[in-house]
C-alpha cells in the first residue's frame, strides 16, 4: 500500500504571510492539527508547516497576539515529507523517528497531499496504526 492511497488529497494551505488567528479558523473549519504553508497562493512549493501545537507552545505561550503573528514567525521547517509512491510502512518508520502525527506528501517541492495517524487508523491495517500510535508517542 502506497501514501497516494492513503492521504487526504489537496490540503487546505496558508501562506508565511497568513496571521495565526486565520490559520486557527482554517484549522476548525477543515478539522485538522496541520497546515501545510506555501510559498505564495501562486504556487503550491511546500515551505513549513503550521500545527496546533506550534500555536500554543510558540504563539500562546509566549503571549504573541494571534491576529498580530504571522505564519512565518512560528511555523515549522524544514519539514519532514513523504511522496505519493512512498510506502506505507516507509511512512510510518518515518513518522515515528520524527514523532510527527501529520506528514506532507509532495510532488517535486508541491504539496499534494497530507497523511495522518487518522489516515492511517481508517485505510490502513490494524497492525501499522497500533505502532505508529505507540512509537509517535513515546515522548
Amino acid at each position: 500500500m502506497n501514501v497516494s492511497e492513503l492521504m487526504t488529497p489537496d490540503p487546505v494551505c496558508c501562506t508565511p504571510e497568513t496571521t495565526i488567528e486565520d490559520v486557527a479558523r482554517m484549522m476548525r473549519a477543515n478539522d485538522c492539527g496541520e497546515i501545510p504553508v506555501i510559498q505564495t497562493a501562486q504556487t503550491r512549493k511546500l515551505v513549513g508547516v503550521i500545527t496546533d501545537r506550534d500555536i500554543v507552545c510558540r504563539v500562546i505561550a509566549d503571549g504573541k497576539s494571534p491576529a498580530a503573528t504571522n505564519v512565518s514567525e512560528c511555523m515549522t521547517k524544514p519539514v519532514v515529507t513523504v511522496t505519493p509512491d512512498t510506502s506505507l510502512e516507509d511512512c510510518r518508520v518515518l513518522m515515528e523517528e520524527h514523532q510527527i502525527r501529520r506528514v506532507p506528501v509532495v510532488k517535486g517541492n508541491d504539496i499534494c497531499g497530507i497523511v495522518s495517524q487518522a489516515d492511517i487508523a481508517v485505510k490502513g491495517p490494524a497492525s501499522a496504526t497500533g505502532e505508529l500510535v505507540r512509537e509517535v508517542s513515546k515522548h
